[in-house]
C-alpha cells in the first residue's frame, strides 16, 4: 500500500513541477512567471519528497531536512527576486499589455 501512495505522490509531484514549467512559458510578465514558478514547483517538490519518503522510509530525516530547506528557500528567493525587479523599475502587465514603470505615468 505504501508503494502505491508514494507512486501517487510521485506523480503528483511531476504534474506539479510540469505545471509550474508551463507556467514560466505562459505568464505574459515576470512577476507571475515568478509566482508560477515558485508555488508550483514548491508544492511538487514537497510532493515528490513525501513520495520518496514512502517508498523509502529509512531516508525520512534527509527528506524532512531537504523539504525545510525548499520551503525556506523558495520564497525568500522568489520574494527577493521580485523586489528586485519591481526597484529596477521593470513594469507589470494588466489586461494584456505592460502597466507603466514606478517613475512614468
Amino acid at each position: 500500500m505504501t508503494t502505491w501512495i508514494g507512486n501517487l505522490l510521485l506523480l503528483t509531484g511531476a504534474a506539479f513541477c510540469f505545471l509550474g514549467a508551463l507556467g514560466l512559458l505562459r505568464m505574459p510578465d515576470v512577476y507571475n512567471r515568478l509566482q508560477a514558478g515558485t508555488k508550483a514547483v514548491t508544492l511538487g517538490t514537497l510532493a515528490i519528497l513525501a513520495g520518496v519518503a514512502f517508498r523509502h522510509p529509512e531516508w525520512w530525516p534527509k527528506l524532512v531536512v531537504i523539504a525545510g530547506f525548499v520551503l525556506l528557500t523558495n520564497p525568500v528567493g522568489s520574494s527577493t527576486i521580485a523586489r528586485a525587479l519591481f526597484r529596477a523599475g521593470v513594469p507589470v502587465w494588466r489586461n494584456g499589455r505592460p502597466l507603466a514603470s514606478q517613475g512614468e505615468e
